[in-house]
Order: C-alpha cells, then sequence, then structure tokens
C-alpha cells in the first residue's frame, strides 16, 4: 500500500478513500490504515465495520479483503471512482439538448447524469429510465417527462428488467441511450455479467439514434458471460484520461468516438 498521508479527512471521504484501496490492493490491514489516515485501530475498525455492512468489503483478523465487482450493490459502487464519474457525468450532460428523448439505464455514473440534469436550463426532455434510483432523482424536475417501464426488481442495481420491461419499450424511440459497463474490450464490446440486464440493454440500443457509452477507466480489460453491444454498435465512449492508451486506439479505429475528460 502507498504510505501518502491522508489525514484529517471527513468520516464519508475516508470511507470512499479505504473502498479504493482495498479494491486496489486486494487487502488492507487496520494498521496501515490507522497509520494513512491518523486515526486510531479503533476507528479504522469502526469504518471497516461499516463498509462490510453496506456490502463493500469482507472483514478479516486484522484487516479486510476485496470482494468481487460484480456483487457490490448500488450504492458501494458509487464510491468508487467518484471523482471521474462526476467528470464524465458532465461530459454526457453537455450533449442534451431541448425536446429530446434520452434513455439513462441503471448504473451508478448514469445516476450522476441524473443529478447533473437536475441542474441543466431546460424546456423539455423525456427521459426513459428502469434505474429506481434515477427515476427518483428526476421525479421532481419539471422539465423532465419521466418514463418508466415495468419489470421485476434487482435490488442489487435498483433497476427493474425482464419481459415486462422490454414489452414496455416497444413502441419507443430515443435520441440517446447512455450506457453504464461492467467490462470494455475494444475487440469485443461492451458486457456485463447478468443476462436480464444485457437483454434490455439490448432492446434499448435498437430503439436509439445514437449510443454513448459511460464508462470509468477502470472497467477496461474486463470480461463479462453477457455482450450488451458490439464494438461497431456504439457511437461515443466518454471516459477518464486513466484509460489504456492501446484500446483507446483500437476503438478510435473501429469508428468509435472517444472522449477523454
Amino acid at each position: 500500500m502507498a504510505q501518502a498521508s491522508e489525514h484529517g479527512l471527513l468520516i464519508g471521504e475516508r470511507h470512499r478513500r479505504i473502498c479504493e484501496l482495498v479494491r486496489a490492493e486486494g487487502r488492507v490491514t487496520v494498521e496501515q490504515l490507522a497509520a494513512r489516515f491518523g486515526t486510531s485501530q479503533v476507528t479504522i475498525r469502526a469504518d471497516l465495520s461499516t463498509l462490510e455492512t453496506a456490502g463493500a468489503l469482507t472483514r478479516t483478523h486484522g484487516g479486510a479483503l476485496s470482494i468481487p465487482d460484480d456483487d457490490q450493490p448500488l450504492d458501494v459502487k458509487q464510491l468508487q471512482h467518484r471523482t471521474e464519474k462526476l467528470r464524465i457525468a458532465e461530459a454526457a450532460a453537455a450533449l442534451i439538448r431541448d425536446g429530446e428523448t434520452i434513455i439513462l439505464d441503471s448504473g451508478s455514473t448514469t445516476a450522476e447524469i441524473a443529478r447533473r440534469i437536475r441542474a441543466l436550463e431546460l424546456k423539455s426532455i423525456n427521459v426513459i429510465t428502469n434505474g429506481l434510483n434515477i427515476a427518483a432523482i428526476l421525479s421532481d424536475v419539471p422539465a423532465v417527462r419521466l418514463i418508466i417501464p415495468g419489470g421485476i426488481l434487482r435490488r442489487e442495481s435498483n433497476s427493474l428488467t425482464g419481459p415486462m420491461a422490454e414489452a414496455a419499450l416497444d413502441a419507443l424511440q430515443a435520441d440517446r441511450l447512455y450506457l453504464g459497463a461492467d467490462g470494455i474490450d475494444p475487440r469485443i464490446g461492451v458486457m456485463t455479467p447478468h443476462l436480464a440486464e444485457a437483454e434490455l440493454n439490448g432492446k434499448m440500443i435498437k430503439m436509439s439514434r445514437q449510443v454513448v457509452v459511460v464508462a470509468d477507466s477502470s472497467k477496461f480489460g474486463r470480461r463479462n458471460i453477457s455482450l450488451i453491444a458490439r464494438t461497431e454498435q456504439l457511437h461515443v465512449l466518454i471516459t477518464d484520461r486513466a484509460a489504456p492508451v492501446e484500446a483507446i486506439a483500437q476503438l478510435r479505429a473501429r469508428g468509435v468516438e472517444v472522449r477523454l475528460v
């Protein structure tokens, strides 16, 4: 673990940094964390207990272990790579124009786009989303006409999926889809470990004029069982500047407009 001092952080920020360290290192110790954050080991143990309850990590004797990303609930994912997600969301929201119909796929980055929409000066847009958290963010915005398909609730992602959700989209069209990703491979496309979500995303892609993938650089190089979209189906990718140079070059060579923020 790097030895940089991060003393004096607020509790929420310290929790976020602990999550990032556990994910990057795979394992951390109470002693290391106490030294890094300038707190007592009792405080760190309390932090780890709170984060374990939230599903962010697994406590061990003297420390904590990371858990697979696919198993982490949405509120935990929102803590990871937050700075990058905020920049990506700002760039994504800047594409929105009055009168458009957009789709916000479920996910932590698309939720940040929803928060940015709240601050936009718009007269009227249509927002289709299967994310209940996103619907809640936009429910009181006068300029937003909110469209929510039915379906089966997947609690980990707070999203609706399944045949009911797919059928609800049959008669709809959209100008732009903002699509999250669990894995990105330039040779293959965008992937997720969840088959039902991949099937619904496929429907969203077919009904959209433009597909914009919003994903931080940690998603590169990961492969999952379900393919959401082939590389040829993507129009724009918005990611952060830590994305692998070779992967970005491959995507651009295959016709994807990549925006680094």
